[in-house]
């Protein structure tokens, strides 16, 4: 499975950015689809995710009601509109894909996108 992320860049705080995440394989083949992001030093953590059959959406309680994701199954991608950005918000940004229900932990997704940087300043 092909993912590529993209969208990233820097920001101050406060600001907004919205990454994209295309994949090459049709969606019937993966279900979950979602972000993570890892900070230097830290573990890869959970951010948002939504399945592409149903709508339901699910997101870190650090990123809620600041971060949506979306997709758009006509174009096999999902994207993570970040507003409010905060400098604890940097990170590298992931997005993954698996065939199992939607999950909040890593071994529910199989394929790995490269990451995109966001860098948040104060």
């Amino acid at each position: 499975v092909q993912l590529q992320a993209s969208g990233g860049g820097s920001v101050q705080a406060g600001g907004s950015l919205r990454l994209s995440c295309t994949t090459s394989l049709r969606t019937w083949s993966t279900n979950a689809v979602g972000w993570w992001r890892q900070a230097p030093g830290k573990e890869r953590e959970f951010v948002a995710a939504t399945s592409w059959s149903v709508g339901s959406t699910y997101y870190a309680d650090s990123v809620k009601g600041r971060f949506t994701i979306s997709r758009d199954n006509a174009k096999n991608a999902v994207y993570l509109q970040m507003n409010s950005l905060k400098p604890e918000d940097t990170a590298v940004y992931y997005c993954a894909a698996g065939a199992g229900n939607v999950k909040r932990t890593r071994n529910g997704y199989d394929y790995w996108g490269q990451g995109t940087q966001v860098t948040v300043s104060s």
